[in-house]
């Protein structure tokens, strides 16, 4: 088969590795997601789309391993950086795997973890305050929205509306003063300064934070763990997104099959339809 030609990781430099949920039934035998694999080396230099190389039973430290060790040394030569999410397992999977290769926490990832944070700052703020969730007209709830919403995209009238909530709730100001620097980090045009403003964000947050900072002390904490992995974009420039594609395109397929029940039917039927394949495939 094509999949199987011994050239078909051939210049493969760069990989993307996320996770990705294919049925939604429970009691079929097989694991609920797979771990799938995408070559990013195109996007990278330019040269075509990111193309589906495999998806893996399970989204684990072992699924990923052995898919690893199943490659021979050429290809563990070769790879010098893996894109991926936050989860340990794979960064675990990589670092054993591939010593010689860079992980990159994903950007996207980074800030969403920023506003999870920021967001259970402001739901503990609000029962403190009201002793109830949020409801229309409490101040908090009212700039749920804008509180996520990038600084430079508000309006003014928002604007006056945070500035308000935030001379309030000090906590609330000081988890979101983090949240908009780790979008400006990555955002700054100038990548040298951009990683330096994202260090400096980092380090900041690290040490011993006043009491009433809980959720910035555990953003802080996460964070600095992972923080080579996330200076590691500014010298790489390398993201999930395309990976985060390839899921979309995947949920597509699946809503045009009504589903899949044979998880190695799914597997294949993935990538002839994200893999590069068709023109590879002879049927007779």
């Amino acid at each position: 088969m094509a999949f199987d030609r011994p050239g078909h990781l051939d210049g493969v430099r760069s990989l993307g590795v996320d996770e990705h949920k294919w049925k939604h039934r429970r009691g079929q035998g097989d694991p609920d997601f797979v771990t799938v694999i995408v070559d990013l080396t195109p996007v990278i230099e330019g040269t075509g789309p990111a193309r589906l190389l495999d998806m893996v039973a399970g989204r684990s430290k072992a699924a990923l391993t052995g898919w690893l060790e199943a490659r021979d040394q050429q290809f563990w030569d070769r790879v010098q950086i893996v894109a991926m999410d936050g989860f340990t397992g794979y960064r675990t999977a990589t670092a054993e795997s591939l010593p010689a290769a860079r992980a990159v926490m994903d950007p996207f990832h980074v800030v969403h973890l920023a506003a999870e944070k920021l967001t259970m700052c402001r739901q503990r703020i609000q029962q403190a305050t009201h002793g109830h969730r949020g409801r229309v007209g409490d101040l908090l709830y009212g700039i749920r929205r804008i509180l996520l919403t990038r600084s430079d995209l508000l309006t003014e009238r928002q604007r006056k509306r945070l500035e308000g909530a935030f001379a309030a709730h000090v906590a609330v100001d000081v988890t979101a003063w983090c949240h908009q620097e780790l979008i400006a980090a990555y955002g700054n045009p100038d990548k040298r300064a951009g990683k330096l403003a994202m260090f400096t964000c980092l380090e900041r947050i690290r040490p011993g934070l006043p009491r009433g900072l809980e959720e910035l002390a555990q953003l802080g904490r996460s964070l600095w763990r992972r923080r080579s992995e996330i200076l590691a974009y500014f010298d790489a420039g390398v993201s999930n997104g395309p990976v985060e594609a390839i899921n979309g395109r995947l949920e597509h397929l699946r809503g045009i099959a009504l589903g899949f029940r044979n998880l190695t039917h799914y597997i294949w039927r993935s990538l002839i339809h994200s893999g590069q394949l068709q023109d590879r495939i002879n049927a007779l």
